[in-house]
């Protein structure tokens, strides 16, 4: 398997990539290339440490990606990245996530999107059912995207793969913000 992972990042290494990567300004490739040499050099610690490092770099890349469907604050809200929130997908079996914290009149709430991680697989099954989600709470629709309600927080399934939650604020204004996202391209995403 560790051969493998090698033999992949040798081939990632030496494919022509874009956005100047390939240059000393890109730290993924400089890490790819890193893990080559370590391997060549027999060090495959370093090696597997450098493909981590790699990893976690095009990881945190896509979770940019993710975050720009977080929806807009309305006029009035501010929305602030939640930077830390990734740092537990390792321990969740893996995938992107991006959370925005919006704050304003009355309150506060958090939108959360988390993307193809086993988590989300395990909860596709309830949020892809809309059978199962009625006898699970209030269901809304917010374009064209079933959201299930409950105790006060919304959790909807875009494309099978993209969990949407809304936490901790009234309904209306966190649908209110849900319906600004575009929630057809986020299909799309990552791929």
């Amino acid at each position: 398997m560790r051969l493998l992972t090698l033999a992949t990042a040798a081939a990632l290494a030496l494919m022509p990539l874009t956005v100047e990567a390939g240059s000393d300004d890109d730290p993924i490739t400089a890490s790819l290339q890193a893990a080559i040499e370590a391997y060549a050099d027999g060090d495959l610690q370093y090696a597997l440490d450098e493909l981590a490092y790699a990893q976690q770099l095009l990881n945190a890349m896509k979770a940019e990606g993710l975050a720009d469907y977080l929806p807009a604050p309305l006029e009035g809200w501010t929305m602030s990245l939640n930077d830390d929130a990734g740092a537990a997908m390792g321990f969740m079996g893996g995938g992107t996530i991006a959370q925005g914290e919006y704050a304003g009149p009355g309150g506060s709430f958090t939108v959360t999107l988390m993307a193809d991680s086993p988590m989300v697989s395990s909860m596709g099954a309830m949020l892809g059912n809309s059978a199962l989600m009625a006898s699970m709470g209030t269901i809304y629709r917010v374009n064209r995207v079933s959201f299930v309600e409950q105790n006060g927080d919304l959790s909807g399934l875009v494309a099978g793969r993209i969990l949407v939650q809304a936490e901790g604020g009234d309904i209306d204004t966190m649908i209110a913000h849900l319906e600004t996202m575009d929630f057809r391209d986020m299909q799309n995403f990552g791929r």
